[in-house]
């Protein structure tokens, strides 16, 4: 018997050794074992509930701030798909599933003139990697508008969690990584139709100035640090005293455009990129005596 016919029957998509580089933004990495995109809560909670613990799992979202190693990912990585990625309006909060993108949900609330929650314009992800890693942007972040999210735990259990359960802090949150967040609730004021617009726009367009987004990239590579620590600098100002902007290692490379994101210039690994990041780390160490953190995520074998 093979890995995928021991797992249980699903209503979703079940596949082996799916290749997941081109579920990603910067196009690189090995095979998924097993692939499962549940159809809906209780497809991904049965499967859950009938699958042993000690196989792996590995939740992908839109893989835009992800590095996948170039060996692949061992177990089933679960990517949540349509059954996911609704988003209602209820009053002044908004409910999402955590398929749904974050610009779906900044341009949802817009629309019924609910206001806070503009920055979401400026993340390209999804909204179960906001809550996962506290995402933000433009001076707000995740913690600031989250009421509470729905997540399953690894025996399939459903639980909510209110917003001081997740423990968040900088790019970070407290809670068990082997919850899976299945839909979030956002609260937001509200506000003027035409100035939220004017804010998203404003938003868009700072990143379509700033950041690469043309290319092939996984948003910014380092965390920023502690201000005390850099003197007020930030990690794309610490890389570029430290000689990393356009910095290259195979296909891998600093953005020009903007020095904390990592681009593939055309054939790069997931080896070329985990080796301009730890490049860029001991770089910026030795100028400035500042260790930056990664806010790419690696999963998978490299």
């Amino acid at each position: 018997m093979s890995f995928i016919d021991s797992l249980p029957e699903v209503r979703g998509l079940l596949v082996a050794n799916v290749p997941l580089k081109k579920y990603t933004w910067l196009r690189v990495g090995g095979e998924a074992e097993v692939l499962f995109v549940p159809k809906d809560e209780s497809d991904l909670a049965h499967f859950l509930s009938s699958t042993s613990n000690e196989i792996p799992m590995t939740v992908l979202g839109a893989a835009s701030n992800l590095l996948v190693g170039d060996s692949g990912v061992k177990g089933v990585v679960i990517k949540l798909g349509g059954g996911f990625s609704n988003v209602s309006i209820e009053g002044s909060f908004v409910r999402a599933g955590a398929a749904a993108l974050d610009s779906k949900v900044a341009k949802k609330a817009a629309l019924s003139g609910i206001s806070g929650l503009e920055f979401y314009a400026g993340i390209p992800g999804t909204v179960g990697g906001a809550l996962r890693m506290n995402a933000g942007c433009y001076g707000s972040e995740t913690k600031d508008v989250l009421v509470s999210t729905v997540a399953l735990d690894r025996s399939g259990r459903r639980m909510v969690l209110n917003l001081n359960e997740l423990k968040y802090s900088y790019r970070h949150s407290g809670a068990s990584n082997d919850l899976i967040y299945t839909e979030a609730l956002f609260k937001g004021v509200p506000g003027d139709i035409s100035s939220i617009h004017d804010k998203i726009s404003e938003i868009s367009d700072n990143r379509n100035i700033s950041q690469p987004i043309k290319e092939k990239t996984g948003g910014s590579t380092f965390k920023n640090p502690d201000k005390k620590k850099s003197k007020g600098l930030s990690a794309w100002e610490l890389i570029d005293a430290a000689g990393g902007r356009g910095l290259k290692v195979g296909g891998a490379q600093m953005s020009q455009k903007h020095c904390n994101f990592m681009i593939n210039t055309g054939e790069a690994t997931a080896a070329d990129f985990e080796c301009l990041g730890n490049e860029i780390v001991s770089k910026v160490k030795k100028y400035s005596g500042v260790e930056l953190q990664w806010e790419i995520q690696k999963i998978g074998n490299f």
